[in-house]
């Protein structure tokens, strides 16, 4: 076999993406030192734990000493229960009506915000013939006016758990609108109004075992709001949000990106100068050009808008993208790259020994943010786990 056969599988289209569990562990204990013993932190692994894959990262992350998990929806958390993990899950965005009984049979932990909610849990518990009371967490709504009871209706509602047989408040939650705007004076606000709330619950005989306001940003750096539960997601999968204000150059943590994104070369070919590249010619060649053809598209979540500006690492070189990214090609000027042949690898996401890519660069190119991009990664693009 020769050594451009060996660089090809005949399994799968060159385009995958390799996930590094144990680089996740390392951040989860990075995240959990951080924070201290007295902060227990629920490990956010929503959205596919962040196009990382849920099940895969719900387990290493128990693994790794973890002691809390949060997903976006019921169907998350039963996929990662039926997976044999065994931690507690929150359900974040509530649940909708009908998922009430396989939320109870499945032992996760629904956030509440609606006397509804109440009533269908306590319908479900009865049916199941439950002998435990259901574990809730309360969302309030303290300024992302999203999900969540205001408090001018906190008190109504507060009276009602108090008053249910089938129902244990455990948590009390909220979500902050602008927590990486380290001088940000809605912050604040919000956290009065948290307090406020839980001064609420209290006054009717309610005190949840755990009080939590902070996501990823005010996890790295607020830890006056911290309360005794945090909420890490984006710095599990190794990246820093970038704060704004006073002190943000020191807003991070030492965090590695779990994700590595790679491709191969797929063809090769010489252009003269002049020579327009890819749809609607935006691109044309300035010099004797080498081109190299990717398996990527924005069909694969790779954004169309990093055709002005992309680059990816071929050969520890970086190498601009040429043309316009389409669905499932992107062309590549290698021109200054060394001995590039047909199957060389590509890094769209990872580092080599002098040059690096991360997704936080692609979202910055693309108008975006990081979660948009890592979430954004299609199913069509395997993940493997090392």
């Amino acid at each position: 076999m020769s050594s451009t056969q060996q660089k090809f599988s005949v399994h799968m289209r060159p385009n995958w993406a390799e996930v590094s569990l144990a680089t996740l562990a390392e951040n989860y204990k990075v995240v959990a030192r951080h924070i201290g013993s007295g902060v227990t932190p629920c490990c956010v692994i929503k959205c596919d734990a962040y196009g990382h894959g849920v099940i895969e990262s719900a387990r290493a992350l128990e693994a790794a000493g973890a002691t809390f998990l949060g997903v976006t929806s019921t169907e998350e958390g039963i996929a990662v229960r039926e997976a044999g993990v065994k931690l507690p899950i929150l359900v974040m965005t509530g649940f909708w009506r009908g998922e009430e009984r396989p939320l109870l049979a499945h032992n996760l932990t629904p956030a509440i915000a609606t006397l509804e909610h109440i009533e269908l849990l306590e319908k479900a518990a009865a049916e199941l013939g439950l002998e435990h009371r259901i574990p809730v967490h309360l969302k309030v709504d303290t300024g992302m006016a999203r999900l969540g009871v205001s408090l001018e209706e906190l008190p109504r509602l507060a009276a009602r758990i108090a008053d249910s047989k089938y129902i244990e408040l455990e948590g009390v939650f909220s979500h902050l609108a602008e927590s990486e705007v380290l001088d940000s004076a809605f912050v604040g606000e919000q956290d009065k109004l948290f307090a406020r709330a839980i001064a609420v619950l209290a006054g009717a005989g309610l005190r949840p075992r755990y009080c939590h306001l902070a996501n990823t940003a005010a996890t790295v750096a607020r830890p006056e709001i911290w309360n005794n539960m945090a909420r890490p997601g984006l710095a599990l999968y190794g990246y820093n949000l970038q704060c704004e204000g006073p002190g943000a150059e020191k807003a991070v943590l030492p965090v590695v990106p779990v994700l590595t994104w790679k491709t191969r070369i797929i063809a090769l070919r010489e252009v003269a100068p002049g020579t327009s590249v890819g749809y609607n010619r935006n691109w044309r060649a300035t010099r004797p050009t080498r081109l190299a053809v990717i398996p990527v598209g924005y069909g694969d979540g790779y954004p169309r808008s990093l055709s002005k500006g992309g680059r990816v690492i071929v050969g520890d070189h970086y190498a601009p993208i040429a043309g316009n990214i389409s669905m499932d090609l992107t062309m590549i000027d290698v021109t200054d790259v060394p001995g590039v042949e047909l199957g060389d690898e590509v890094l769209l996401i990872g580092r080599s020994e002098h040059c690096q890519v991360g997704a936080d660069e692609l979202a910055r190119r693309a108008g975006t943010i990081v979660y948009e991009i890592l979430c954004g990664l299609s199913p069509r693009v395997p993940r493997i786990y090392v």
